[in-house]
């Protein structure tokens, strides 16, 4: 098997980047929630300003996966943590090691950076990722549950 190697994604990226986006959009159902475009990838991560972070897994040269990630915080552990946005690899390279890779380098980031924590979110019907991130030691938080502002509620919000 060859090994996948992980890489810190840069501009000249953006297009793969995109292709995975919508790669991930279609396996999740969703391809019409996906509003961003070149222009706001580059700006949110690789901009000065820029708070998240992107992987790319490649096997023999070739990009076959992304990782999207940023740290937050934990107030209970006094610690930052990482969380991951987006794994994705793509179905023909599946089975092939490179999700655990990018879920491993990120892991090693969380170590170097002395985080309490690394948690995602996965939707409740894709049992083959659900599988996968039980394999590697991951435990579902079952107890919580996620809430979302988005749109217009969220200027409504921003308003009241």
């Amino acid at each position: 098997m060859t090994a996948t190697v992980i890489r810190e994604a840069t501009p000249d990226d953006i297009g793969v980047i995109l292709h995975f986006i919508n790669e991930l959009a279609i396996y999740e159902k969703a391809p019409e929630q996906v509003k961003t475009n070149a222009g706001m990838i580059e700006a949110t991560l690789f901009g000065p300003d820029a708070k998240t972070r992107c992987l790319i897994g490649e096997i023999a040269g070739e990009a076959v996966g992304f990782a999207v990630y940023f740290f937050n915080y934990s107030t209970w552990l006094g610690k930052y943590g990482i969380y991951l946005e987006d794994l994705y690899v793509s179905p023909e390279h599946r089975g092939k090691g490179a999700g655990k890779a990018l879920l491993v380098h990120i892991a090693g980031i969380a170590v170097d950076n002395d985080c309490g924590r690394f948690e995602w979110s996965v939707l409740d019907w894709n049992a083959p990722s659900i599988e996968f991130y039980k394999s590697l030691g991951a435990i579902e938080m079952s107890e919580w549950r996620i809430y979302r502002v988005a749109g217009e509620a969220l200027r409504k919000l921003a308003r009241s």
